[in-house]
């Protein structure tokens, strides 16, 4: 019995399903490191280029923006050629605007460098989806979700501390040109033992890239899926900009201790990554995304209303607080995973990403306008922000569950055509 277990746990994956799952990872890891980094240089950034709130807002807005406009642009193509092509081309694209970054030299300078990262990064997370999706079963895909959401932890214990060292000792240019020295390693591993994929070329449907958008974005099952990713990332883009600012400046940590802070939250995070991607295998998928929502509930309204604390009580509040965030995106993952049909999953994973850049940077660029920052730049009305977060939360309960039982229908459905 013990041998046979053992048996069946090495067969769970095949050797380069395990290599996909670690390049999937580390290619996420980038594409957030690279999104993320920017957040906590916000307390460096905003005094070095003499920006304010609003402005910062637009240079974290502005990827966003351009992200889910060329992702909407791509998603016409995105089931017409090999996904290895296509995450090679675009890959190539999003280190090159990387590196304008790592050049930047003017808050109107790293506008543009954003804009051209996002018209390129915001396509790639797409498109590993759609591999991944394509790769793995249903009945293991909140397994490797959860793996892949470990990119996320990674960024918080590596990307993030990393990034803000060398900004804190070296430059604010340092994290990017540290990016892009990482992503083109990761470019050349890619190129040289990621296999073709192009089982979807097989599967029926439009070829023309009009057509196929147009056929994406007005299937009604699709539709509630985009619907219920607008309001997950227009709530949890929010709070991201300015947590940086807001700890340092009205929770009195230091920049030091706030590398400590995403260190250890990342490092328990991706502890738990992996089991709450195997609890939602084996309980399901919604049950962790509310369990998720209602943890996040509660820490947003906790820690955006805080005081000057000691540190080791806000990393507490991180790690909770992650932890439910992670829970969502896990089981909200899985979950939207297995709407499309094959033919449809390149435009849908294209479409959906754009749509949670898009409504990300909306979330962002309301944050914007809500927080204000005084004299002694300190971050007012953080509170107003989670307060809109928290009634997002509670909106995607239910859009959730109406998107559950659409699961559902679809894969008895599949079932039964299958039999």
């Amino acid at each position: 019995m013990t041998s046979s277990t053992r048996a069946s746990k090495q067969k769970l994956f095949s050797s380069y399903q395990v290599f996909m799952i670690a390049m999937m990872s580390v290619l996420h890891f980038t594409i957030i490191v690279d999104f993320m980094v920017l957040s906590p240089l916000g307390a460096i950034l905003m005094p070095k280029l003499n920006m304010h709130p609003g402005e910062f807002g637009m240079v974290v807005s502005g990827y966003a923006f351009s992200a889910g406009i060329s992702g909407i642009i791509a998603a016409g193509f995105a089931d017409k050629f090999d996904r290895k092509k296509m995450l090679v081309f675009f890959y190539i694209g999003f280190i090159i605007g990387t590196f304008l970054c790592a050049i930047a030299s003017s808050f109107e300078f790293l506008l543009i460098a954003r804009i051209v990262t996002g018209l390129f990064g915001g396509v790639i997370g797409s498109i590993g989806f759609a591999i991944l999706t394509d790769l793995f079963a249903v009945e293991v895909r909140g397994r490797v979700m959860g793996f892949v959401q470990m990119a996320l932890s990674a960024s918080q214990v590596l990307g993030i501390p990393i990034g803000l060292y060398l900004a804190t000792h070296l430059s604010w240019h340092a994290p990017f040109w540290m990016l892009v020295i990482f992503c083109t390693i990761v470019l050349v591993l890619i190129i040289r033992f990621m296999k073709p994929v192009t089982g979807h070329l097989a599967a029926k449907g439009t070829r023309d890239p009009i057509m196929h958008l147009i056929a994406t974005v007005s299937n009604k099952q699709y539709l509630l899926a985009f619907a219920t990713t607008t309001l997950l990332a227009t709530g949890g883009f929010m709070l991201m900009p300015f947590g940086s600012a807001f700890s340092t400046n009205n929770l009195g940590i230091t920049l030091n201790q706030l590398t400590l802070l995403y260190l250890v939250s990342g490092i328990c995070n991706m502890i738990i990554g992996p089991f709450v991607g195997k609890a939602s295998d084996r309980f399901g998928k919604y049950p962790i995304f509310v369990i998720g929502s209602l943890l996040t509930i509660i820490m947003v309204l906790v820690y955006t209303n805080l005081g000057p604390i000691p540190v080791y009580v806000l990393i507490l509040i991180n790690v909770v607080m992650f932890t439910g965030i992670s829970s969502r995106m896990i089981a909200s993952s899985a979950l939207l995973s297995v709407v499309p049909a094959m033919q449809d999953r390149g435009a849908f994973m294209s479409i959906n990403s754009s749509v949670q850049q898009i409504s990300g940077g909306i979330g962002a660029f309301i944050a914007g306008l809500i927080v204000v920052e005084t004299p002694s730049h300190k971050i007012m009305h953080f509170d107003t922000v989670g307060y809109v977060v928290v009634v997002t939360s509670v909106i995607t309960i239910f859009m959730m569950y109406l998107l559950n039982n659409l699961v559902k229908r679809i894969m008895a459905a599949r079932a039964a055509h299958t039999n």
